[in-house]
């Protein structure tokens, strides 16, 4: 008796049951990524899932080398990367441009230069209080980490037992934004400081 059944199906009909297991995997996984609004650790990817650690991490594996293009794949425009201690979807560098001319485009909401210089001030002397911002910037900073706060860039991590005064520090979303794994992958700050800025670069060390 002839099979009518078409090449495709035999094909999938004969595929290994554990290569089907890992690519619905890989596929579940991606699109719990495409969703997420922040970086997805293993341990949870693996209890949404109900499948162990080694299977997700393996297949996070896959999809990340999916996407660079090993193996004689197409590079996609995005990428898969390890950001604040999980996984998320970004685009690729080499598309930053073109992502941020469309966002600005049609979201033309940012941070004014004022929030971008508190920020940095943040990011660099953190844990740090109002004051001392206030101190290093040479201007009043309230409205200002208002925003951050209200933007979720920066948190206020504790009040000091003897002053009162609040002590800020960035938040995870930061790393997320920046696209860096930990603080600690910030570039040094004085390499950006133009000549006669000592002073300032002082401040910040």
């Amino acid at each position: 008796m002839t099979d009518d059944r078409s090449g495709e199906d035999a094909v999938d009909e004969g595929a290994s049951p554990e290569l089907l297991n890992a690519l619905d995997l890989d596929r579940a996984i991606e699109a719990l990524l495409m969703v997420a609004d922040e970086p997805q650790s293993l341990v949870g990817l693996a209890t949404a899932l109900g499948r162990p650690v080694s299977e997700v991490h393996a297949a996070i594996e896959r999809l990340v080398d999916d996407y660079d293009g090993v193996h004689g794949g197409i590079e996609r425009g995005f990428e898969l990367r390890e950001v604040g201690g999980g996984w998320r979807i970004y685009v690729r560098a080499r598309y930053d441009d073109v992502v941020a001319a469309y966002v600005t485009e049609q979201n033309p909401s940012r941070l004014s230069q004022a929030a971008l210089e508190t920020l940095a001030v943040i990011a660099y002397k953190q844990p740090i209080t109002r004051g001392a911002i206030a101190s290093i910037r040479a201007v009043n900073v309230d409205s200002v980490v208002r925003t951050l706060l209200g933007r979720g860039l920066i948190t206020e991590a504790f009040t000091d037992s003897e002053t009162g005064a609040i002590n800020y520090a960035t938040t995870d979303l930061l790393l997320e934004q920046l696209g860096i794994n930990s603080l600690d992958e910030m570039p040094p700050i004085s390499p950006l400081l133009a000549d006669g800025s000592e002073g300032f670069d002082d401040d910040l060390r």
